[in-house]
């Protein structure tokens, strides 16, 4: 069977190869940022769950900066979560961001500027939970960058209390696969794709985290994700 690290390689080569990825460089080791992250962006706003949606929760990886940004234009709070998960999740709220400033309140090296790190306690319902992929199947299964934290971002929220939400991703039409991508059960899928090209459901099959498995929770998780010891103590305590 095909290992998520080489199905990795092949993305990371193909858009590398094809000039299909943009800054920054390279692309390998990251959420590859793709050409056409905007129509991407675009896509996202016509499903229904985003329409309705109040709170989003966003990476802060670059190809999804264009969804960060219109997710503050069309009044909805955002949600990122910060380098490691070292300090939580950064919230910006649209009234807090002057017309015209919402691509430099969303990057990365300025959103603290704009948002605020809240206490996982003062966490809102989320309604929809964005995330960046290095490669996916139509039928939801995802293969991220290797670190898991997008995985542990849905099982966070879920163990806080937060219902089962639509997950979205957005890459390039050449990040689709039709590998058999090996799916473990703290593996998250996808519900939606959107790509510079299309936009579809995945009707996945498969069971998104219900809440963390603390038997699979290393010393070292809990030392790099200090957010842990807290949810921990909030939801076990």
């Amino acid at each position: 069977m095909i290992t998520k690290q080489e199905i990795r390689e092949m993305k990371w080569k193909h858009l590398t190869d094809h000039k299909l990825g943009r800054f920054p460089f390279p692309l390998n080791n990251r959420i590859p940022n793709f050409k056409g992250a905007e129509s991407a962006a675009h896509l996202v706003t016509m499903i229904p769950d985003y329409k309705k949606a109040n709170v989003i929760k966003v990476n802060p990886d670059s190809p999804q900066l264009p969804i960060r940004v219109q997710i503050l234009k069309d009044g909805k709070i955002l949600l990122v979560p910060t380098p490691r998960l070292r300090a939580g999740f950064i919230m910006i709220k649209p009234e807090w961001v002057p017309v015209g400033e919402e691509r430099r309140a969303v990057s990365l090296s300025h959103m603290k500027s704009y948002g605020r790190e809240i206490a996982l306690s003062d966490i809102p319902n989320i309604d929809l939970f964005i995330v960046g992929s290095v490669a996916l199947n139509r039928d939801g299964r995802r293969v991220g960058k290797g670190a898991g934290y997008a995985d542990r971002e849905y099982a966070i929220i879920r163990e806080l209390g937060n219902p089962d939400i639509p997950v979205i991703s957005t890459i390039h039409s050449t990040q689709l696969t039709e590998a058999d991508i090996p799916k473990k059960s703290f593996d998250l899928t996808v519900d939606w794709i959107a790509t510079e090209t299309e936009l579809f459901r995945t009707n996945s099959t498969y069971d998104k985290p219900s809440g963390i498995n603390w038997n699979i929770v290393t010393e070292k998780e809990l030392i790099d994700m200090p957010v842990l010891c807290e949810i921990h103590e909030l939801t076990r305590g």
